[in-house]
């Protein structure tokens, strides 16, 4: 049998997802309802008019732009978190900048210094990390495409 944490965490997952779905609709609203509330009363004490369908598009533009920041924020809040540079061992990256022997790295979606461990390899090859060496990744080349 599995503990009783393992059978609980998927659950509490959802909820916690579907508590930040709920305070986004609900803050979603508010702003609504706020940028209604200036338009419709304190703009026109002003003397500025602003017509119906621009009021409208105002509003689905940003809507639109609070579903996509909730969904990037769920994602991110999602990803799998990065425990610092001894788990990157043995991880895949691509090459951002030239290793010559030095260059960037991209691994996790993250840019990591890292320096070849016998050759050049160039931009947009796929690397293996080896090892580290202070914040530094040591990498190979990945794959059957070795060259010398």
């Amino acid at each position: 049998m599995y503990p009783r944490e393992c059978l609980l965490t998927p659950a509490i997952i959802d909820s916690e997802m579907s508590a930040r779905l709920i305070w986004a609709i609900v803050s979603i609203l508010l702003e609504e309802a706020a940028l209604v509330a200036i338009v419709l009363i304190g703009l026109p004490e002003w003397g500025i008019e602003v017509p119906l369908g621009v009021l409208i598009a105002v509003m689905v533009s940003w809507a639109v732009l609070a579903v996509i920041f909730y969904r990037m924020g769920s994602q991110a809040l999602r990803r799998k978190p990065v425990v610092g540079l001894l788990t990157m061992v043995g991880g895949k990256g691509k090459v951002v900048s030239p290793l010559d022997p030095e260059g960037v790295i991209r691994i996790n979606g993250e840019l990591w210094r890292a320096k070849s461990a016998v050759h050049k390899i160039d931009v947009g090859e796929e690397v293996i990390v080896q090892r580290q060496d202070g914040t530094k990744l040591i990498v190979t080349r990945s794959g059957p495409s070795l060259k010398a």
